[in-house]
């Protein structure tokens, strides 16, 4: 069972859930904290809870593809895992080494440690949804979508669901220092999650969702990339259990957990491209790129 925020008939955004069979059922929610609020009041699970709403319910109209949808959750907090693949490992390396993978570096410290990378990403006001524009760094040459899975969190840091996320990040500022790595990861419309979150119970291992990622210049795919979670060197409990260590989670927190595909190290976003970040049992997060104007008209 999946969760969608789409806007209604009366321009208002409301929850909705998606049956395996792509119909839409409406929920009486604005959000997906109530749902699962309103889950625990009724001391039963929200798959539970969701279930016996749409029981006899008739799906709506528009087909799910149809909808507009909005970001599946307003997260207060968006944080981020690094070098939690692989292929993440070697990509950071060669923009810290200028290309020279032979020489070891923190990277390959931190992918080794007991302690893994988490950093802070963003913040609702910062986080897009499906079809919405993620946004380019104008001070950056060199920038690519990161794809995520997601992990919807509550205070507790128990896994409520999960959703796609995209990590957008400056390969070149992050590779010239990596004390820039706030400046590499967070800005305008950096952050994009989406389009559904599926539920936790739903879930039989998170461990096996097969992802791709493909991006589109003109319409034509001009970069293509699959993975599965099984590739991932640490476990999702090990990095919650991390971000949680002295720290307060808020209700709706989500953690993106690292990305296993990296585009071309010649390759960098342009105005106008579009983003497919599929994962499977959860859809496809679709946004285009834009370039937008910095602020700073002269740096002194």
């Amino acid at each position: 069972m999946r969760i969608l925020r789409y806007k209604n008939n009366e321009g208002i955004y409301s929850l909705a859930a998606l049956a395996n069979d792509e119909r839409v059922y409406d929920l009486p929610y604005g959000d997906f904290l109530e749902l699962v609020s309103e889950a625990e009041k009724a001391e039963t699970t929200p798959l539970k809870h969701v279930q016996e709403l749409i029981a006899g319910q008739e799906p709506l109209n528009a087909r799910y593809g149809e909808l507009e949808l909005g970001v599946p959750i307003l997260a207060p907090e968006v944080w981020a895992a690094g070098v939690t693949y692989e292929k993440s490992k070697e990509a950071r390396n060669y923009e810290a080494t200028d290309g020279k993978l032979d020489a070891e570096t923190f990277y390959d410290k931190v992918y080794d440690a007991e302690r893994p990378e988490i950093f802070f990403k963003s913040t609702a006001a910062r986080t897009v949804g499906p079809d919405q524009p993620v946004y380019l760094r104008s001070d950056s040459s060199w920038q690519i979508p990161e794809p995520e899975l997601g992990l919807v969190l509550d205070k507790n840091g128990k896994v409520l669901g999960y959703t796609a996320g995209n990590d957008m990040s400056c390969r070149d500022i992050e590779g010239e220092n990596p004390l820039y790595l706030p400046q590499a990861k967070v800005w305008k419309n950096s952050c994009a999650l989406g389009p559904v979150i599926l539920l936790a119970e739903a879930v039989e291992d998170p461990y096996d969702f097969d992802f791709a990622c493909r991006i589109y210049r003109g319409e034509e795919k001009v970069v293509e990339g699959t993975a599965n979670t099984k590739q991932l060197k640490r476990r999702l409990d090990e990095l919650v259990d991390y971000l949680a260590k002295d720290n307060d989670l808020f209700d709706g927190t989500v953690l993106l957990t690292g990305t296993c595909i990296v585009p071309p190290n010649e390759f960098t976003l342009q105005d106008g491209d579009r983003i497919e970040i599929e994962i499977s049992s959860i859809g496809t997060l679709n946004n285009p790129v834009k370039t937008q104007k910095s602020k700073i008209s002269a740096i002194r």
